[in-house]
């Protein structure tokens, strides 16, 4: 069953969802896949301006459009997706934010962007699937430099021994841009199993770390590669 998020469902004349195994596009916004952006996702902070339908975007991370018809989307596989859109649904934008995207700004570049002719007043954002904190066991240097370079609690950080809760600091440096409300839609998408008994999968979410884990069990065990799912948003009015 597709995410969505009770922020932006609220909004008037968009679209959204984020996908999972079962859809990994979400269904609503299938109609609109051929007028996706190209673009390499490189865990950057670099935002485009979307313009026209399959425009090519190059090395980029952040998207952001007024244009009506056009779906916006990012791929992730455990990494944050982050959603935008204006409250009156005439502007949105999406982001890619793994752990080196929260460090380096990419949030931070959304909401400057954004504040190039608006105010993030206006608008909300939703975070989608991704590793949550009760997985996302990492090496204790990259706690500490999040630490040290975030003013936020050191336990929200981090709430257990090298875990990192990237939604937890992606929510507070939302709220810190000025954003009016935020939202967190789906679940963990390491651990959380697969309720659809219409899907034979046992998990919900593709997942690198989960899928790395695998294949070094087994080298026989088949990659991600093509099955990222997509989290988008369009403005349909």
């Amino acid at each position: 069953m597709t995410d969505y998020s009770p922020l932006l469902s609220g909004v008037p004349g968009i679209a959204h969802g984020f996908g999972n195994k079962g859809a990994l596009l979400p269904t609503p916004l299938q109609p609109f896949r051929n007028t996706l952006p190209e673009k390499k996702q490189v865990h950057g902070t670099r935002i485009v301006d979307i313009h026209q339908a399959g425009q090519q975007c190059g090395e980029a991370d952040g998207f952001f459009t007024r244009e009506p018809g056009i779906l916006i989307s990012v791929l992730t596989a455990d990494c944050l997706p982050v959603i935008f859109s204006r409250k009156d649904g005439s502007a949105i934008a999406a982001v890619h934010a793994g752990w080196r995207g929260l460090l380096d700004g990419i949030l931070e570049q959304m909401a400057k962007r954004i504040g190039q002719d608006d105010d993030t007043a206006n608008w909300v954002a939703s975070i989608g699937p991704a590793a949550g904190a009760c997985c996302y066991q990492v090496n204790q240097e990259l706690v500490e430099q999040f630490q040290q370079a975030l003013p936020l609690p050191a336990e929200l950080i981090s709430p257990t021994h090298r875990h990192l809760d990237l939604a937890a600091i992606a929510v507070n440096k939302l709220n810190a841009l000025g954003f009016a409300a935020v939202d967190h839609a789906g679940s963990c998408t390491i651990c959380t199993l697969n309720s659809d008994p219409r899907q034979p999968q046992r998990f919900k979410y593709t997942s690198y770390r989960r899928n790395s884990h695998r294949r070094a069990q087994d080298p026989n065990h088949p990659g991600i590669k093509g099955r990222n799912q997509y989290s988008g948003i369009i403005i349909t009015g």
